[in-house]
């Protein structure tokens, strides 16, 4: 049995059989680069006006100036001008030639074709965006490893980007391991529950982009799992079992590892809830054997689960996706065990929610998250800052 921190630390060294997709830019949010990307124009691709005011040619003591035309965003030839004279311009508009300068509108009284002003305000070069002054054709505007926001997705379309290449979400199988398991759509008989692992681990596995997941219900028959988990290596990147990894008789998950040679990462660890928690490796694919209590479901997910789905996306920072916020309350821990408990944000303190056994779902309904109780501490007062990991 090893730490918490023994167990991340085995998993951040994994090397992860990444691929390489890609995508519309309008499809890739929450994706990471796979290669930089680079502009395919000069930004601006012409200079033109930030100001909606009057573009001319800039003179020493320059007062005022003749109106003799006007360019508006998205024309296609300004109108021409000679010295002494000035071109109505709207933000946006191209520059005309030979004009070097823009005044602000506000700056301006206009009487008739003629506008006034003071010299202070006409500086030279003034509100004008020159081509290239963002970036020029070719300059590497995003590097590998980049998150794709709506940000840079504005900036990627902004210079003619249409797709880009990204990490590819692995394919995910969930194996739901129990005979007293039944699906929603069917009527309980005695001694059964519902399936709620597979729609919760289904439900983070689309926030995390991961498109592809089969979702397999399997009878406590070990040939059924043995057979199920080969399969499912066989079609997938990572397999997610639910229950079956303890010590009982009806429990092979152990046994289908095994005799589909998966190398064992780690088993059992330091944690509550958790404890027994399996994790192995076989050809670059990834074997995580949850236990069956949802708290144990949802937390061994969050913790080992998702970061590894995330690097093996390239999210560099993976494995520091928590919060470290101060405790709302004193709380006492009576074992010698890491725990992570359901808890909720209240004014910017951690709140541990009352109902944290692993079968009790109903803090559930008021947790953000998962605040984490290291192994070594006791008594953890108010104020004491803590990892908090949000759903």
């Amino acid at each position: 049995m090893i730490s918490v921190n023994e167990a991340k630390a085995i998993l951040q060294k994994l090397k992860l059989s990444r691929n390489v997709q890609v995508l519309p830019i309008s499809s890739a949010q929450g994706f990471f680069l796979a290669k930089p990307i680079s502009s395919q124009l000069d930004v601006p691709s012409f200079d033109n006006s930030a100001m909606d005011g009057y573009a001319f040619s800039w003179e020493e003591g320059l007062s005022q100036l003749e109106l003799v035309g006007e360019a508006a965003a998205g024309a296609a030839e300004p109108p021409k001008f000679e010295k002494g004279q000035a071109i109505r311009i709207f933000t946006g508009a191209p520059m005309p030639s030979g004009a070097d300068s823009v005044i602000m509108q506000e700056k301006v009284e206009r009487n008739g074709n003629n506008i006034r002003f003071n010299p202070e305000d006409a500086v030279r070069g003034n509100h004008v965006r020159y081509k290239g002054t963002q970036c020029k054709k070719g300059d590497i505007i995003a590097e590998a490893g980049a998150k794709i926001t709506p940000g840079l997705v504005s900036l990627l379309a902004s210079v003619g980007v249409k797709e880009v290449p990204v990490y590819q979400a692995p394919k995910v199988s969930i194996i739901i391991t129990g005979n007293e398991i039944q699906d929603l759509v069917n009527e309980l008989q005695a001694g059964q529950i519902y399936n709620a692992n597979g729609p919760a681990l289904e439900s983070w596995l689309r926030k995390l982009q991961v498109d592809e997941i089969q979702a397999i219900k399997v009878p406590d028959q070990k040939e059924a799992v043995v057979d199920t988990l080969a399969q499912a290596l066989d079609q997938n990147d990572l397999v997610i079992f639910t229950g079956g990894i303890s010590v009982g008789d009806y429990d092979f998950v152990k046994n289908a590892v095994e005799e589909n040679q998966v190398e064992q990462l780690f088993y059992k660890l330091k944690q509550r809830p958790g404890k027994p928690l399996y994790a192995g490796q076989k050809d670059g694919k990834m074997v995580f054997a949850l236990p069956g209590n949802p708290g144990s479901v949802l937390s061994c997910f969050l913790q080992y689960v998702k970061p590894v789905i995330q690097a093996w996306k390239g999210d560099e920072e993976a494995w520091n996706h928590f919060q470290e916020l101060p405790l709302a309350h004193d709380f006492e821990k009576k074992i010698t065990l890491t725990q992570f408990l359901k808890a909720r944000i209240q004014n910017g303190k951690v709140e541990v929610l009352q109902g944290q056994e692993s079968f009790n779902l109903i803090a559930f309904g008021l947790a953000s998250g998962f605040v984490e109780i290291p192994e070594e501490s006791f008594v953890v007062e108010s104020g004491t800052l803590l990892k908090f990991y949000p759903w």
